[in-house]
């Protein structure tokens, strides 16, 4: 992995800490997945259950990145973060 990329993501993940208004719920699930697949590469794990809608929209958001390159989520999530500040 290129140690360039992997200095912008942790960068990028620090940044989203501290964004200067908190974003969209949208786009709160989009840096979620982006993040999680960044990280833990496909989504694992059963789907929560109905009753947690929370939970369930991650991993919907997660799971629908199935098959993107580590490399390339870090990227988008890396653009992504740039475009809120």
């Amino acid at each position: 992995m290129d140690a360039a990329l992997q200095a912008q993501f942790e960068s990028a993940a620090q940044a989203a800490t501290s964004l200067p208004t908190r974003p969209d719920n949208e786009t709160m699930l989009r840096l979620y997945a982006l993040f999680k697949q960044a990280k833990s590469g496909d989504a694992t794990g059963k789907r929560p259950g109905m009753f947690d809608m929370v939970g369930r929209a991650k991993y919907d958001a997660w799971a629908a990145l199935q098959g993107t390159p580590r490399e390339s989520a870090m990227r988008a999530y890396v653009e992504l973060v740039e475009s809120l500040k």
